[in-house]
């Protein structure tokens, strides 16, 4: 019988393995619907293999959305280290979170109807890298204020309405039928600017037709 103590390269593959199958689980089934049996089941994992990598199903959950996280933020930092310019740094937020959860469907589920099902201590270390996530993503948004664009936007109210639009793509995009993520990020992207880059007032037709139909 194989050991249940794996070398670490090995260790890390299967955790990545246990995490993906049950993120897809707790996305179909919820997580109060899941057993660690089902998990169990999926992965072909004995139960005692499986306490190996985490100690409860809260552990599991917990697991799922760390890793989702730090990976995102930490790809993040990398990518933004040598770019340059407001504007490009918050396309380069947009495209990297939107790149993740086009590929990452079941994971971008389970953080969006499983957020109130982790419990403490966990819930508190998930809350910590989500502020860290919100942080950078707002002083980006700040950056862009302090070149002249939006000063008067409320930086809270942006940024959590950026986070709000890529974070509900799971819900409706269709890979027969959207864009990619190159090129549906820089339709956020446009989307986004174009509503926070326009002064309050101005710029309220397009093509001479009015922005709300019976303003006129």
């Amino acid at each position: 019988m194989a050991s249940i103590f794996p070398q670490q390269r090995d260790s890390e593959a299967k955790l990545g393995h246990i995490l993906k199958l049950s993120a897809e689980i707790f996305a179909r089934n919820g997580f109060a619907g899941t057993s660690v049996r089902d998990i169990s089941r999926a992965t072909g994992i004995s139960l005692s293999g499986l306490y190996y990598y985490f100690a409860s199903k809260q552990e599991l959950l917990y697991l799922i959305q760390n890793e989702t996280f730090t990976f995102v933020l930490n790809r993040l930092k990398t990518r933004l280290a040598n770019v340059r310019g407001a504007e490009l740094r918050l396309r380069t937020l947009i495209h990297n979170h939107v790149e993740y959860f086009l590929s990452h469907r079941n994971e971008m589920k389970v953080l969006a109807h499983e957020e109130d099902a982790l419990e403490e201590p966990f819930r508190k270390e998930v809350a910590a890298i989500k502020r860290r996530y919100y942080a950078l993503a707002r002083a980006i948004f700040e950056e862009l204020a302090a070149e002249g664009f939006a000063p008067e936007r409320n930086p809270r109210i942006a940024v959590l309405s950026l986070f709000g639009m890529m974070n509900w793509i799971y819900k409706w995009h269709n890979p027969g039928v959207d864009p990619a993520a190159e090129e549906l990020s820089a339709g956020i992207a446009d989307i986004f600017l174009r509503g926070v880059l326009s002064p309050s007032g101005e710029n309220s037709m397009a093509d001479g037709v009015p922005a709300v139909a019976g303003t006129r």
